[in-house]
């Protein structure tokens, strides 16, 4: 053998193998390997797989020599696949969480029936008439195990569920899909008639105060090996897995508890059953070792069931609330006592033991009952909203909007209070830096909120402020605090702050570096930059960290020579450019001009650099104007500077992308069409690309609806954006392997959200419309309705490289920023609806879609046009200019929906669809819903026989009842 193949082979013999899938007729063939399959660390396929597994081949139908489908045989094959099903169970101890987890409904109600068959449960006698304590223990057990996932089976099925959508590759699995719902809504059906039974089985399982015993591999063999003299022994006390009585009573009163609690919604006196089980429940949870595998008692969801089974019954336990702090936080409210409640919430900021979303949830309620009137509460609710604050600021998570809205006036009470939450939520002894450094963020956030300097200054000379921050933050601070209000005037004497010491030359530079960072003054801070520049010789304009100029420009002004000029131009502008973003504009002009003269001395490019800058200034202020109500258009000289921006061509001079964006929107702002459709020359067209958007924004949205020859300029944009927002196979892969284009196509998307200030209608309808059907073939967005889709290309050559996340993002921001523009859209509130909807946020969809028909109808007294609603819910879909039976139909035999359904019959005139719903009550047994049903058929006005005026007329007086009834529940 050759030293390359001995090589060789010793690599393939080192490399670790994975074994192959066990498959299910393995097992067939020889049994034994199954309990050696079990016991493996991680058997594959698991225990729940081979229980499909199984009973799947076990339920297989057979076919006759007549080619006819018979039920599956009775043969050996079959009873030994159940029986290894049965064993796979038994090896998870018939663990019930675990099984619901891995199998549908129908087969885990075949597995249990097999376990009752084979525990020789006697057929034909329902488990309410046996008595379970002469039973042998391994029949008891298996009707309890049955009885007990009945009622689990009945509350879980009662959770609302989204519906998974299928896509075109799964189509041809519907019929099977729907299969396996009929079978499981069947099954619920008879669980649901049979729930009162199973309960009553399981309280009388409550007073067996013996063991009990649960098949096992060994007892499922020796049924297999001979069931006649295994009868004997898996009857008998020893055999089996046992079971104490209060691991089985502590499993069967959390089970009692969660059916009595889902009872709970149509009867409230039920719920003092539930809390007496639950109760019991944790009681016999102490007692156990909670290592203990055989009780699966979810701890997490019992305590959620106590806490809110004692919130619904009002009932308080003394020695809880002195232990609980949920207790305790009920005992305060029950008892007004909101001093207390606030200090309690002070003393979590430290424990951390109440969760944020239960500590924000006392805030709503209060804050609600302020809303009803109680005024006593708004200071209480304005320190809860403040602890809030803090905690989250500690957790480094978002602050709320309400505690923003509280810093936009606050009274100097509520600053003196927030100083001392702040405070005493610092254990100074064991908190760590990291607290400490979210603590110094959240101080900060605070003083560059406040716009009165004064409560600003009330922060920063706090002790807490002192330590925290460091020196190079609090040097700045005064900056920050002159960034949130524009007001104050910063070019007077600086306020006296915690850097105030006594005089001295470095103390002279620090005091004159301060009165640099705050002076608005162009005079002013050349003067100050002289006198620095005969103290100390550097680079004064690096001082203030946040001053900041377009990188674009960087160069070019760290290559002018002289120090002062070059600190002169840079803090000029950096101080100018953050005046624009506060709308500081008269202050920005004078920074700017005084820059511009400045370098028109010696710098042709930077001359023209500053003309551009205040060209952006003078367009932002002009929009800013109009944004407040002046729509005033803008002067020709304005207009004409635009035009000579967007045409400007010198060789090497930098220009900042921002500015063209700008001018591109100001242009349609402000419906230059003649200049973007017709006069920009081609060659700028060509060599522009936001000129080139802009021209195909203004033709497509100045032609909508637009003629079939105007479409041409609609294509060209569709195939703008489908550019914009695919991904190219040049673009580099973030760390979790996806793609994502948001930040390279920042500019180009980032133009679209700042059109329509002033633009029309139209413009926006066009905007929406090209990004909606831009994605109209994904899941996301193939529910959401726009205007002018026929104007748009039907389908995407390549729809998967396009980037939908960039699209949906866009497309909620311009709807969004519409809908600011003219709330009372009716095609963009119908938009925002369906967005809305498809991303499962189904109150705020209704809240939208009946917006729609709010404004197109005065507030339902007319009637809704046909177009606002499509497809909804049973009496919905009669508004439709053809009534939908078939989705109608389907919502009707949803028993899961959380609709209010019932409650909206007497909204209900259609003959058809009121038949229907009284059928399906009968059929289900539901007499109370069908007595409604008929009530409502039964009116005179609805006869068929009446005239078509009044049968309208009759339809009318419905709609606009329900739709009134249902705008009350979401305005």
């Amino acid at each position: 053998m050759s030293a390359e193949v001995a090589d060789r082979e010793a690599l393939s013999c080192s490399r670790p193998c994975t074994p192959p899938q066990a498959s299910w007729f393995e097992f067939l063939l020889d049994p034994s390997l199954l309990e050696q399959h079990l016991q493996g660390p991680h058997p594959d396929p698991s225990p729940v797989q081979l229980i499909v597994q199984f009973l799947e081949q076990a339920s297989k139908p057979s076919v006759n020599e007549q080619n006819q489908v018979q039920p599956p045989a009775d043969n050996r094959r079959n009873r030994t696949l159940k029986l290894m099903a049965l064993k796979a169970a038994a090896h998870l101890t018939w663990d019930l969480k675990e099984l619901e987890k891995g199998l549908t409904i129908p087969v885990l109600n075949m597995l249990l029936n097999e376990l009752l068959c084979v525990s020789r449960v006697p057929p034909g006698v329902k488990h309410v008439d046996l008595d379970l304590s002469t039973l042998p223990p391994t029949t008891a057990m298996a009707v309890l195990v049955y009885n007990r996932w009945a009622i689990r089976t009945i509350v879980l099925s009662s959770f609302p569920e989204k519906q998974t959508k299928p896509g075109p590759h799964q189509l041809n699995m519907m019929s099977l899909v729907q299969q396996e719902k009929e079978l499981t809504e069947n099954i619920l059906s008879v669980l649901r008639e049979q729930a009162t039974d199973s309960i009553t089985v399981l309280e009388g399982a409550l007073n067996i105060k013996k063991d009990f015993y649960i098949h096992t591999l060994r007892t499922l063999d020796l049924l297999a090996a001979d069931p006649s003299t295994a009868n004997g022994e898996t009857e008998s006390s020893t055999a089996g897995l046992r079971i104490s009585a209060d691991h089985l009573h502590c499993q069967v009163h959390y089970d009692l508890g969660g059916i009595y609690f889902q009872q709970g919604c149509s009867d409230p006196s039920v719920y003092e059953k539930a809390r007496e089980h639950f109760r019991m429940a944790r009681e016999l949870l102490t007692k156990l070792d909670s290592s203990a595998s055989l009780c699966c008692v979810d701890e997490q969801r019992l305590a959620g069931y106590w806490s809110a089974c004692k919130t619904l019954t009002g009932a308080s336990d003394p020695s809880e609330s002195q232990h609980s702090p949920y207790g305790q936080i009920s005992c305060f409210m029950r008892n007004h006592d909101y001093g207390a409640l606030i200090e309690a919430f002070i003393r979590d900021n430290v424990t951390f033991i109440l969760p944020n979303s239960f500590r924000h949830s006392i805030q709503l309620e209060l804050l609600h009952k302020l809303q009803q009137g109680d005024r006593a509460l708004e200071e209480v609710c304005h320190k809860l909203c403040v602890c809030n604050a803090v905690r989250d600021a500690l957790e480094g998570g978002v602050l709320s909007v309400s505690f923003h809205q509280l810093l936009l006036k606050p009274s100097k009470n509520t600053i003196s209070f927030l100083l001392e939450v702040c405070a005493r939520s610092m254990d100074k002894e064991h908190s760590s830096e990291t607290c400490k450094r979210k603590m110094a963020l959240f101080i900060k956030t605070v003083c560059n909120r406040l716009e009165d300097v004064s409560l600003a200054f009330m922060v920063s000379s706090h002790k807490l402020f002192m330590e925290l921050l460091q020196d190079e933050e609090k040097k700045i601070l005064m900056e920050q605090m002159r960034k949130s209000s524009a007001t104050v005037n910063l070019s007077a004497k600086p306020l006296p702050s915690f850097y105030d010491i006594p005089a001295s030359a470095s103390v002279n530079i620090s005091q004159l570096e301060q009165q640099l960072i705050l002076s608005l003054d162009p005079r002013h801070i050349r003067q100050i930059l002289i006198e620095l520049q005969g103290m100390a010789e550097r680079p004064f304009w690096r001082v203030n960290s946040k001053w900041e100029v377009p990188v674009d420009y960087v160069n070019v002004i760290l290559a002018i020579k002289d120090n002062l000029t070059r600190d002169l131009v840079y803090i000029l502008m950096a101080k100018g450019l953050h005046c624009i973003s506060i709308k500081d504009f008269a202050h920005a002009r004078q920074l700017f001009t005084a820059c511009l003269e400045l370098v028109t001395e010696f710098s042709p490019k930077l001359r023209q650099v500053m003309l551009n800058e205040l060209l952006l200034m003078e367009v932002r202020g002009h929009e800013a104007g109009a944004a407040e109500g002046n729509m005033e258009r803008p002067p020709p000289d304005l207009v004409s500077r635009v035009r000579g921006y967007l045409e400007i061509r010198i060789h090497d001079l930098p220009l900042r992308q921002i500015v063209g964006e700008e001018c591109v929107v100001f242009m349609l702002n402000w419906r230059e069409n003649e200049y973007l459709t017709l006069q920009v020359p081609q060659s700028l067209v060509n060599s522009n690309p936001y000129i080139k958007l802009g021209q195909l924004i203004a033709s497509t949205c100045k032609e909508l609806p637009g003629p079939k020859e105007s479409r041409r300029t609609a294509k060209e944009l569709w195939e703008v954006v489908v550019q914009i927002c695919s991904v190219s196979s040049q673009h580099k892969r973030s760390s979790d392997g996806r793609v994502s284009l948001l930040k390279q196509r920042e500019s180009s998307l980032g133009i679209l959200p700042r059109i329509g200030t002033i633009m029309g209608k139209s413009y926006f309808c066009g905007l929406i419309d090209v990004f909606f059907i831009s994605i109209s073939q994904d899941d996301i967005v193939n529910e959401v309705t726009a205007e002018h889709i026929s104007i748009w290309p039907s389908s995407l050559a390549n729809l998967q490289s396009v980037d939908v996340e960039a699209v949906v993002i866009t497309l909620k921001e311009l709807v969004n920023y519409a809908l600011s523009l003219n709330p009372n859209n009716q095609s963009w509130l119908c938009t925002q609806a369906d967005i809305y909807f498809v991303s499962s946020q189904y109150s705020a969809a209704m809240h939208y879609y009946l917006q729609a028909g709010t404004v197109c109808s005065d507030y339902f007294t007319k009637p809704v046009p046909p177009d606002v609603y499509t497809d909804q819910v049973a009496v919905l879909c009669q508004f439709l200019r053809e009534v939908d039976y078939m989705t109608a139909f389907k919502a009707l035999q949803e028993q899961n929906s959380h609709d209010s359904m019932d409650s909206f019959y007497g909204y209900i005139w259609d003959v058809t669809i009121l038949e229907y719903l009284t059928y399906i009550h009968h059929k289900r047994g539901e007499g109370d819903k069908r007595q409604v049903a008929i009530k409502a058929i039964g009116q005179t006005e609805l006869n068929s026989s009446n005239p078509e005026e009044v049968l309208q007329l009759a339809a009318q007086k419905r709609k606009k009842k329900f739709l009134q009834a249902l705008a009350k529940l979401y305005f």
